[in-house]
């Protein structure tokens, strides 16, 4: 298939390149611990989008190879009701649709959770007009190097996302099966759904097609090695009724989910951290994905503070905590672990990752999910 040689070539490509010195080498993917109990599970974010554009099939087949346990597509739907992975519906950034002058007249302006966009949208697009298009870095100033391949990777679908990784899990048990090894937990998707309450308003909802689609691939109950997540409370209560799967809620460090503003709720985020937002979500959900600052805030001066109370608190609750996004690039970076001002350059994000590490948080999310599973190793096996 020309997309899975193109996702070879890609990997060849990444896995080959000399990234950044690190305290110690990644164990083999065989030696690795479980993630079972306590041991933290690493998630590639949008895939390995560190590495190559993000939400592109290459994206997570790199990160399948680097060690992620989970690839983390963000879903979005067509005009025709097809969920693909996209960051958001807004696609002039991550696509070249710009340069298409057949879409030209598609360009426009919406309000999106409040706020006026003005660009190309995949709600006024079908399934064969997105496959037209192709992915782009969405920060060069931050990744040049993946600009190198840009123009050369389809938008996926949530299917074909599915697909890639039973296919990986179905590989690497066979091939655990010929060595006589026990068989490798497989692979898991961690899907985050983008602006329910916006496509519903559109006619466009996701979480029927969602569930169709988790139902068909398998993923069914709690064991399912899938977990479903929104920044929204209702599509999550929805999907409680809907599957038995996982669900996470995802917590920001200011404003409030979309349909509580819908709702005149008052509530913020702030407010789903306390004990008492912690137990309604408990009502509901599985854990919460936390932007790392509610985990362990910043000083003034940009440096890493105090650690919150937060992972000691979801765990009373029950829930589990997977802490977003760890990125090595320097303004990603509390200030005292940046290497240099390029805006390009790596810092020391294994020192970070180990600090959130030792907070007892249960996973994290990562655009450099090789980092990512080198920091957990060594934490969990020191």
């Amino acid at each position: 298939m020309e997309m899975r040689t193109r996702c070879g070539v890609a990997a060849a490509l990444v896995l080959s390149m000399p990234l950044m010195q690190v305290s110690a080498a990644p164990l083999a993917p065989e030696s690795r611990p479980h993630h079972e109990g306590t041991t933290p599970l690493v998630v590639g974010h949008r895939g390995a989008s560190g590495y190559v554009p993000e939400h592109t099939l290459a994206s997570y087949f790199i990160a399948i190879q680097q060690g992620a346990d989970y690839v983390e597509p963000d879903l979005v739907s067509t005009k025709d009701g097809v969920l693909i992975t996209r960051h958001e519906n807004e696609i002039g950034g991550t696509t070249d649709v710009g340069e298409k002058p057949e879409f030209a007249s598609r360009r426009t302006t919406k309000s999106i959770d409040g706020s006026d966009i003005t660009g190309w949208f995949t709600e006024d697009f079908t399934l064969a007009e997105i496959k037209t298009l192709r992915a782009r870095e969405r920060i060069p100033e931050n990744r040049p190097a993946n600009t190198r391949f840009d123009g050369q990777f389809e938008i996926p679908t949530l299917d074909e996302v599915l697909a890639l990784i039973l296919s990986e899990n179905a590989q690497r048990a066979e091939a655990a099966r010929k060595q006589g090894l026990p068989r490798p937990k497989p692979i898991g998707v961690y899907i985050e759904t983008k602006h329910p309450t916006y496509f519903d308003s559109v006619g466009l909802s996701l979480e029927e097609p969602l569930v169709r689609a988790l139902n068909r691939h398998g993923y069914t109950g709690k064991r399912a090695n899938v977990i479903l997540q929104s920044f929204e409370v209702s599509n999550l209560k929805d999907l409680n009724r809907m599957t038995r799967v996982p669900l996470a809620q995802l917590l920001d460090t200011s404003g409030q989910p979309y349909d509580f503003t819908v709702k005149k709720d008052p509530r913020t985020y702030r407010d789903l951290t306390t004990p008492a937002g912690l137990r309604e979500i408990a009502s509901y959900a599985d854990g919460i994905g936390a932007h790392k600052n509610l985990i362990i805030p910043r000083t003034s001066e940009g440096t890493l503070g105090q650690p919150t109370t937060l992972v000691a608190d979801a765990h009373a609750n029950g829930l589990v905590v997977h802490g977003w996004t760890f990125r090595a690039e320097n303004p990603f970076l509390p200030t005292n672990l940046r290497e240099g001002v390029d805006p390009a350059a790596h810092g020391d994000v294994l020192t970070e990752m180990r600090l959130f590490l030792e907070t007892g948080m249960d996973g994290f999310f990562t655009d450099h999910p090789d980092l990512g599973a080198t920091a957990r190793d060594v934490f969990v096996n020191p």
